[in-house]
């Protein structure tokens, strides 16, 4: 693992992120390959059942596939599964709060950048840890809510609160932000998610890192109240018991 986290890595990644929403296809074709490159070093992917809660438009599709993957996402969101569109091959409307799919269904149950977006982001873990078979791998990243980019596009001026972000957002740009606080965007700090990892009887947990890091600055993410403004984005990783 030590040796995909390059700085040369997070910068590119840092840039992309600057490109979410003008260019998606960079953007997310980005962070899609670089998910294979980091979930393959925790496990194997070729000839695994793989579920991808929040899996969009299919850009982690592409890419699980190519990998080798049996892959099928799920997503609530009509817009986002059309978006390059139509909706891809494999994919599910369905909450990654109230999985459709049998306990202990997958491999491998993969996350990136959506427990931010869920109103119960325990009951969300809950489910991902349901649906992975015993021994399977639970792989979850998200945006902790007090780094630079917890309010995402109304950043930085969430850190003076969600809703006032959200009204400045309106008033400088004349439509409302694609995050919505309270809506389709929720605070979720690295500490609450770190509890329930540590208390969930269903799981352990294997390994935790400030996903988009370089490797001599993981230990951010060892430090309390610091690794909440400057970690950007907590990877989880464990094993289904």
């Amino acid at each position: 693992m030590t040796r995909l986290a390059t700085l040369d890595r997070s910068v590119r990644l840092f840039r992309a992120f600057l490109v979410e929403q003008t260019e998606p296809d960079r953007f997310y074709s980005e962070l899609a390959a670089d998910s294979v490159r980091l979930l393959k070093a925790y496990t194997p992917l070729d000839g695994k059942s793989m579920l991808d809660v929040g899996g969009g438009p299919g850009y982690f599709a592409d890419a699980f596939r190519a990998a080798g993957a049996g892959y099928i996402g799920v997503d609530p969101d009509a817009g986002e599964l059309s978006a390059r569109g139509g909706p891809a091959a494999g994919m599910v409307r369905a909450s990654g709060m109230a999985l459709p799919f049998a306990d202990g269904w997958f491999d491998v149950c993969y996350s990136s950048n959506v427990l931010e977006h869920v109103p119960d982001p325990h009951k969300m873990l809950d489910e991902m840890v349901r649906v992975t078979r015993p021994g399977g791998t639970v792989f979850v990243s998200f945006t902790p809510w007090w780094s630079p980019w917890g309010g995402h596009e109304t950043a930085p001026w969430h850190y003076l609160g969600g809703g006032y972000a959200a009204r400045r957002y309106l008033r400088r740009t004349g439509h409302e932000p694609k995050n919505r606080f309270g809506h389709s965007l929720y605070p979720i700090s690295i500490n609450a998610a770190l509890k329930w990892a540590r208390r969930t009887g269903q799981a352990d947990l294997v390994h935790f890192l400030p996903r988009y890091h370089p490797w001599w600055a993981r230990w951010v993410v060892r430090v309390p109240v610091v690794r909440e403004v400057v970690s950007w984005n907590l990877a989880m990783v464990l094993r289904r018991r």
